[in-house]
């Protein structure tokens, strides 16, 4: 398996169906925190929906689409970055992610996504990504606007979460702008 250093003792690496386990006892740690901020498919209760969460990955990402890659911070699954759709037919990407609480504030989710970035809009040819959000989501507002991502607009009460309604951001970069850009 791969692992490309991301600094400060921490590596992107991708997730598989074999690390499950890991994956279900890392959402113990971050399943409250992300709740609020992730759709609900993805925070799995058990090893059994952790396997699931990595098999619907594995199988888009055999079709060429959808990938996950975990960030390890020595040694640790903490948390990760994914393009949650990828089509080089329509020639775009979104971007995800998630932490763990004791993670934040260190940059890793910002150096995973750019290399994220690099790789679909550089190597593979892409010509946007996308970044969507919601709009009361400070955190995730900056990574985007640290990425160099324009804020494109606001779907209005697009997020549905416990009984209410949540404005969405729509955040984007394209690949002319992000190869212009140094980094």
């Amino acid at each position: 398996m791969f692992s490309l250093p991301l600094g400060d003792g921490a590596v992107l690496v991708p997730l598989e169906i074999s690390h499950a386990e890991e994956f279900a006892g890392h959402m113990d740690r971050a399943r409250e925190h992300i709740r609020p901020w992730v759709g609900p498919a993805f925070v799995t209760a058990d090893v059994e929906g952790a396997r699931a969460t990595l098999a619907r990955y594995a199988e888009r990402q055999a079709r060429d689409g959808a990938r996950i890659y975990g960030v390890r911070q020595d040694g640790a699954l903490v948390g990760g970055v994914m393009f949650t759709e990828f089509s080089t037919a329509l020639g775009a990407c979104e971007l995800g992610c998630w932490l763990e609480p004791a993670a934040e504030g260190r940059g890793l989710i910002t150096r995973a996504c750019a290399a994220l970035l690099d790789w679909a809009l550089t190597e593979r040819g892409l010509a946007r990504a996308e970044w969507r959000c919601r709009a009361d989501n400070p955190r995730s507002s900056a990574v985007s606007e640290r990425l160099g991502m324009t804020l494109e607009g606001v779907l209005r009460e697009a997020w549905p979460y416990q009984g209410a309604r949540y404005d969405k951001q729509l955040w984007a970069v394209l690949a002319r702008d992000w190869r212009a850009r140094e980094h």
